[in-house]
């Protein structure tokens, strides 16, 4: 694992407690029992519903201990402020793509928390890397993997 902080704002540390408490207590639980009655079946060296429940157990697993680390990792967003007008993590930023002369308007979270349908963009992404630190009427070029993208900074809020 790593030790980079993990960026989060509070409803996304909420949110991820929240899964955390159901997988641990709710969806262990069911797991469990599904593991114990496929092995009452009998011969589990060929049941499929036993290779399924461990299957379950393991990705279950697996989101658990991603989950733990990322909430001790977490370096929580300030939200409330805005530092010198600058984009940063927490910032949304309304940006005008030259190719189309189309507004968009995107929140800088941390990976964890990254949903672009949500218009939620990760800081690590190539187009919330080249944002930060940029401020109001400057242009911005991001280099993505469908090709160079241009685009002015409209405002920061």
């Amino acid at each position: 694992m790593t030790d980079k902080p993990a960026y989060l704002t509070r409803e996304g540390r909420a949110r991820l407690e929240a899964e955390l408490e159901q997988l641990v207590n709710v969806e262990r639980k069911e797991v469990a029992e599904r593991i114990a009655a496929a092995k009452e079946l009998g011969d589990i060296s060929e049941s499929g519903e036993y290779e399924d429940a461990k299957k379950a157990q393991a990705l279950l697993e697996g989101r658990i201990r991603d989950i733990k680390s990322i909430l001790s990792r977490a370096a929580m967003i300030d939200e409330d402020t805005h530092a010198n007008g600058e984009v940063r993590v927490g910032s949304s930023v309304t940006v005008k793509l030259e190719e189309d002369d189309e507004e968009e308007t995107w929140t800088i979270v941390g990976s964890a928390e990254a949903n672009p349908r949500e218009g939620k963009i990760s800081n690590e992404s190539p187009i919330g890397s080249a944002l930060l630190g940029k401020r109001p009427r400057q242009k911005v070029t991001v280099h993505t993997p469908s090709g160079p993208m241009k685009m002015t900074i409209v405002k920061i809020h």
